[in-house]
């Protein structure tokens, strides 16, 4: 059987207002990476996030 991970919520906020805020702007995100703009806003991130990752890697010793 697994387990299901033990969630971390420091905030205050009930655990269960957090998730149905959760289910609520799900559909928009999922909605947003669909689209022609989310998958160039992507790409866009995923090249500033290798460029990044390969600065870092050039100045390790």
């Amino acid at each position: 059987m697994s387990r299901r991970k033990k969630l971390i919520n420091n905030s205050g906020i009930p655990q269960h207002e957090i998730e149905h805020i959760a289910r609520c702007i799900l559909p928009d995100i999922l909605a947003h990476y669909e689209s022609e703009e989310g998958q160039r806003e992507f790409r866009e991130w995923q090249a500033q996030h290798e460029a990044g990752q390969t600065e870092r890697k050039g100045g390790e010793v």
